[in-house]
């Protein structure tokens, strides 16, 4: 049987993180283990990894090197990685299940905005499908991806931001990597406080500017004093 590990960066996002905790709890088919990387040393994150009784490990606040520090740790044969404020669809275990068993060495969720939802999201959804594509998707789409390929091509880079692009390069390149049709919901706190298209822009800005060859670490510095995170 195969073993999934979630592994979870979480940043004072911790309402958040106890809804996903619950979400997961009552899946059909529960992962075999669940990491949580705190880059805030929260005792609030502790009493619920506590309460939940699953591991936490505590991190400097920089996504990538979370993300590594929890796949380092995991033991499952598959790692599917998630945001704190994902919201899951009913049985996303089953829908990895049966990505891996048509070939698939990793893959990644559709993105589909969680409620409350505007008119605006009909627009950028199919938009974003395209973008993935033709380009990466990135981290809050539930990347999944067999634990050996991570290791094997480098696992995420130890970036603040777009640490995720490295990986799904290289993983595409090794085999097949699939796009489910299934979603993860993303949180719309973000866009619904800093206004959806200038949220927006500000992301293709930031993805604009990585292209360029500006480092994540000069585009974090510079952008999230601009625009909330």
């Amino acid at each position: 049987m195969v073993k999934y590990s979630v592994i979870i960066p979480c940043y004072y996002d911790d309402e958040n993180l106890a809804r996903l905790m619950r979400q997961l709890q009552k899946l059909p088919n529960k992962p075999c283990e669940i990491i949580i990387v705190d880059a805030a040393n929260s005792a609030h994150c502790l009493d619920i990894c506590k309460q939940f009784r699953i591991q936490r490990l505590v991190s400097e606040p920089c996504r990538g090197q979370q993300l590594r520090l929890g796949a380092m740790q995991a033991k499952g044969d598959v790692l599917w990685f998630l945001h704190a404020d994902a919201q899951l669809s009913t049985d996303p275990v089953a829908a990895i299940s049966s990505a891996l068993a048509r070939g698939a060495i990793g893959g990644y969720f559709r993105f589909r905005f969680a409620k409350p939802r505007a008119w605006q999201a009909f627009i950028l959804e199919p938009a974003i499908a395209l973008r993935c594509r033709f380009g990466v998707p990135y981290g809050d789409q539930g990347i999944f991806i067999k634990r050996l390929v991570y290791q094997q091509i480098g696992g995420h880079a130890p970036w603040p931001l777009f640490e995720e692009v490295p990986l799904v390069q290289s993983a595409r390149r090794c085999g097949k990597f699939l796009a489910l049709s299934e979603p993860v919901f993303v949180d719309t706190r973000r866009w619904r406080r800093d206004g959806w298209w200038r949220r927006t822009w500000h992301n293709r800005k930031l993805a604009w500017n990585f292209m360029r060859g500006v480092t994540p670490q000069e585009l974090a510095e510079k952008y999230h004093s601009k625009i909330g995170s």
